[in-house]
């Protein structure tokens, strides 16, 4: 029996001692994760703080690493690493060529003849030239329309050198924009580029056109977007609203080629430079993409753009007028005129009254301003074309406007935007 308890004694204290073991393990481990994952929170702070101060370029510098040219993209970081004499060309470098290698096919040159019928004699055929790109492969290219405006021939070469005539499927002068197509022979395999979204642009980023400056056919350049949604005044006075200015030098001959971001997508048509030389000197400009699918669009549905407008005559509210009219409000567009029996006048606005000479115009005071179209504020011109911008003829807008210092709200039904409406804005 004395056996057998000292047995059984021998066997608990083994089991304690095994227990005892199994825990204090247990423990230690523990304790040692507790400081590890300690030790893993303060490093990733440290390292926080590094990237913080030096960015990522700086945390590998400081680990012994040399890197160059980091490129941030929505998957991450891509970077090259190494001796850079064993390097052939930099992350940039890869990046222009390899959208040049993608896209550069989609351009085309693009020549004109407008017949000159002014001589006295003879017609005299005078030709021109400028890009675009194709956005179908069935033949649909986009470009200005001033590159194409008043041709009787449309001659678009490839880059196979292979040429077609063009002809014109329709065009948005509001936006000098054109549509023009080609039918490609069966053996022809066509490169088409895409619209990316011009709203998500931010100033700085990296800008690529590729046209055909001087007749240089498929010239690469790259820049940044400098500014956003710039008004300027082409040759003959018009006002473009919503350009995409770039540093990406756009020389004669350019004119309906893409500009592209760092994905190849479209981000603007390149359009104009504003230059005392004719040539690029850092101020370049091009028709934001979403305003040129949007033209598009309507013109591969309807075969022209089909956009709202209100028929009425507004003249844009300056000091002198507001001075001179004792008006209750500093700025929006006054109704000088509406269209008799049109639909804005059946919706409650009020024209003007009083005939005044207004510069070298008449317009007339004492109508309604309106101040604020579909939730945007109409402070002036470009206000309103951004507020009808993506609308359809026979759509209904809401309205503020003020009627001798009281506010109302119309409910105005849009009719088509067409040339002679847009004529009746008192520039």
């Amino acid at each position: 029996m004395k056996f057998k308890n000292r047995i059984l004694m021998i066997v608990i204290i083994i089991l304690s001692v095994l227990v005892g073991g199994v825990v204090a393990i247990l423990l230690v481990r523990w304790t040692n994760a507790i400081e590890s994952k300690q030790r893993v929170q303060e490093l990733r702070e440290a390292l926080t703080a590094v990237i913080e101060t030096k960015g990522e370029k700086g945390l590998l510098e400081m680990a012994g690493v040399p890197v160059d040219n980091i490129y941030y993209g929505d998957s991450g970081v891509t970077m090259f690493l190494g001796d850079k004499a064993s390097w052939s060309y930099s992350d940039d470098e890869l990046q222009n060529i390899s959208i040049f290698q993608m896209a550069n096919k989609a351009v085309v040159h693009i020549e004109t003849q407008v017949t000159d019928d002014s001589s006295y004699f003879d017609a005299v055929p005078e030709s021109d030239t400028g890009s675009g790109f194709f956005i179908s492969e069935s033949g649909y290219i986009v470009t200005n329309y001033h590159v194409i405006q008043d041709a009787s021939i449309i001659t678009v070469s490839l880059y196979d050198s292979s040429v077609y005539e063009a002809q014109l499927v329709g065009a948005d002068t509001e936006n000098d924009i054109a549509l023009i197509k080609i039918d490609p022979t069966s053996d022809v395999r066509i490169t088409t580029l895409s619209f990316g979204d011009s709203d998500s642009l931010l100033v700085g980023q990296k800008s690529i056109a590729i046209g055909n400056p001087f007749g240089y056919d498929r010239t690469m350049v790259t820049g940044i977007i400098s500014g956003l949604s710039r008004p300027i005044r082409d040759e003959k006075g018009k006002v473009l609203l919503g350009m995409v200015q770039t540093s990406a030098p756009i020389n004669p001959g350019n004119s309906g080629g893409p500009l592209m971001n760092t994905k190849g997508e479209v981000i603007g048509i390149c359009t104009s430079i504003y230059s005392t030389s004719g040539t690029s000197q850092g101020m370049n400009f091009a028709v934001a993409s979403n305003t040129a699918a949007a033209s598009v669009n309507d013109i591969m549905k309807y075969g022209k753009v089909n956009r709202g407008w209100l028929d009425i005559v507004p003249v844009q509210l300056s000091q002198a007028i507001v001075d001179y009219a004792a008006l209750k409000v500093s700025s929006g567009l006054l109704v000088s005129q509406v269209v008799p029996g049109g639909l804005a006048e059946k919706a409650g606005l009020k024209a003007g009254t009083q005939q005044v000479l207004y510069g070298s115009s008449v317009i007339y005071l004492g109508g309604d301003v309106i101040t604020e179209i579909n939730g945007v504020q109409t402070k002036d011109y470009s206000d309103m074309f951004t507020a009808l911008s993506n609308t359809k003829p026979g759509d209904t807008v809401n309205m503020v406007v003020n009627r001798n210092g009281s506010t109302v709200k119309l409910n105005v039904e849009l009719v088509e935007r067409t040339e002679q409406n847009l004529s009746w804005i008192n520039r």
